[in-house]
C-alpha cells in the first residue's frame, strides 16, 4: 500500500533506518517548524497560542538508533492578547523568568503508529514527565525530515495548577510541526 504524498510508510521508516540512510546530525529549521498551544476556557471557549521560538537538534546512528531535543521558549508564548500572554509568561503559568525554556529530549524514535514512535520526556516549569507519542513522519529526499504530533497534556502534571473560579481546562495540547534538516 502506498503512503499518503510526504508520507512514509512505518515499514519504509524503518527501512531507512536500519539501513542508515538517516544517519547524520539534523538541526530544526524554526522558519519550517511550530509549537502551538490550544486551551478551552469556560469549557467552551478555544485559546490559541503560537510559540514564536523554537530550536532543536537531533542525531541518526549507523544502526537506526535516534534520539533529539525541542526546546521552546517559554515567553515566546502569543495568543494576540497581550495581558494574556503576560500572565501565561507569569509565575501563575509557565513562570518563564525562573523557567525559560520548555523541552522534549527524544531517547528513542522507531517506526510505529502512524509513522514514528518517540519516548523520552517533556520538561515544562522545572518538572520533567515521561513520554510517548505517536508522530506522522515525511522524509524528502535525503536531507528533511518532519514530524507532526498532536499531543495532549494536563497541565497540573507540570505545577501549572492556577486556574481562576475552575473556568480553564486543565487539558492543553500541543500541536508540533518539527522539520529537521541534514546538517
Amino acid at each position: 500500500m502506498q503512503a499518503p504524498s510526504g508520507q512514509l510508510a512505518t515499514r519504509s521508516l524503518q527501512a531507512l533506518l536500519a539501513d542508515g540512510t538517516l544517519a547524520g546530525e539534523w538541526v530544526l529549521d524554526p522558519g519550517r517548524s511550530s509549537v502551538r498551544l490550544k486551551a478551552k476556557v469556560m469549557g467552551l471557549i478555544p485559546v490559541n497560542g503560537v510559540f514564536r521560538e523554537v530550536t532543536g537538534s537531533g542525531a541518526v546512528q549507523p544502526d537506526g538508533a535516534a534520539r533529539g531535543t525541542l526546546i521552546v521558549a517559554a515567553a515566546s508564548i502569543d495568543t494576540r492578547n497581550t495581558r494574556r500572554d503576560k500572565h501565561l509568561r507569569s509565575a501563575d503559568f509557565f513562570d518563564s523568568d525562573n523557567h525559560p525554556d520548555i523541552t522534549f529530549t527524544a531517547a528513542g524514535v522507531r517506526p510505529g503508529g502512524q509513522g514514528a514512535a518517540i519516548t523520552g520526556a517533556l520538561t515544562i516549569r522545572g518538572q520533567t514527565r515521561p513520554l510517548s507519542v505517536d508522530a506522522a513522519a515525511s522524509v524528502r529526499g535525503d536531507g528533511e525530515v518532519a514530524l507532526d504530533v498532536a499531543l495532549q497534556v494536563n497541565r497540573a502534571d507540570f505545577g501549572l495548577t492556577w486556574n481562576s473560579m475552575g473556568l480553564t481546562s486543565m487539558r492543553s495540547i500541543l500541536s508540533i510541526h518539527a522539520t529537521f534538516i541534514r546538517r
